[in-house]
């Protein structure tokens, strides 16, 4: 029989009277930070102390795509990571869970996502924005833009106050995301087939992707979501040393992030890290007074998330 799962937020804590924050925390042998978003989810098992074990992927667990199938990969990650470590796998109850996850700010999904924990000891769920953030600065005061898939901003202020920026959702969000540069690739596209647009090397690579003719195209629309038009995010990098069309997607998603920055610390004194794996190629084309204060991260979203269940379990401690 498992012990009796906790699971934890951030608000929670501030709110001993919370049920879900008040009864005892197990003791768990084993930590992992989650990092999940809507193309891959990422892992990072360690120790409770934080010494870091093994690692592992599996793949989305963004809550958009299903709170079920969230839970699958991320079990078939905390699978591969203790297989990494050359561990055999434990009960689940003998483990802390911290999950930086796409969605989890929708109240619904993350209630359902929780009321199906398959077991874990503890569970500390909070936004991948977040975890990024905390991962970014090691917990520390700083401004974070994660670009992947999708793409949200969040600040966390010396005084310990917290404000995100964008991060609503695709299609209407998730400005400079893998996402996002991929339904303005296939826009050029339909342009291009249209006639309203020059034909170039870019929109045949689209082209090609979605099938290699219009008739292929209307059916991939048909069945494309966020993550179907992130995968062509690869083709507007690779293409933009060619093409200005590319290189002007990528240029306004440099505008974008500065004005996500603008937005997130006015006072322009905080230090700004780019993250995810859009945040190289995107860095190229950021506007010159962004990019003199862009920082490398110090560590990525899972070991946020780590250092997001270890604040978790030692606030509990004291509540």
């Amino acid at each position: 029989m498992n012990k009796q799962a906790e699971n934890l937020s951030i608000q929670d804590l501030a709110h001993p009277a919370n049920p879900s924050a008040a009864g005892k925390v197990p003791a768990c042998s084993y930590i992992i930070g989650v990092d999940g978003g809507g193309t891959g989810t990422r892992v990072v098992l360690a120790t409770p102390d934080g010494k870091e074990l093994g690692r592992g992927s599996a793949g989305p667990s963004g809550l958009v795509h299903g709170r079920d199938k969230a839970w699958q990969s991320i079990l078939l990650a905390t699978q591969e990571a203790f297989a990494s470590a050359s561990l055999d796998m434990p009960e689940l109850s003998d483990i802390a869970l911290g999950c930086g996850l796409a969605g989890i700010n929708n109240v619904q999904w993350a209630a359902e996502f929780v009321a199906i924990n398959p077991g874990f000891g503890v569970v500390a769920h909070e936004t991948d924005a977040y975890t990024t953030l905390l991962g970014a600065h090691q917990g520390k005061p700083g401004v974070v833009v994660a670009l992947g898939t999708g793409s949200v901003g969040e600040v966390l202020q010396p005084d310990g106050q917290r404000r995100e920026v964008g991060g609503w959702g695709f299609p209407v969000s998730d400005e400079a995301s893998g996402a996002w540069l991929g339904m303005r690739a296939v826009n050029h596209l339909q342009r291009v087939l249209d006639g309203r647009a020059t034909d170039n090397t870019f929109a045949r690579a689209v082209l090609a992707h979605c099938g290699g003719d219009k008739n292929a195209v209307f059916s991939w629309l048909a069945q494309a979501n966020q993550t179907r038009y992130a995968e062509i995010a690869p083709i507007v990098v690779r293409l933009a040393g060619e093409v200005d069309v590319a290189a002007d997607i990528l240029r306004e998603a440099g505008r974008e992030v500065h004005e996500m920055t603008k937005a997130l610390d006015p006072s322009g004194t905080l230090p700004i890290a780019l993250c995810g794996g859009l945040a190289a190629p995107v860095m190229r084309y950021l506007p010159e007074e962004l990019s003199k204060r862009i920082q490398l991260p110090q560590a990525d979203s899972a070991t946020g998330a780590l250092i997001l269940v270890q604040q978790c379990l030692q606030q509990h401690l004291h509540n």
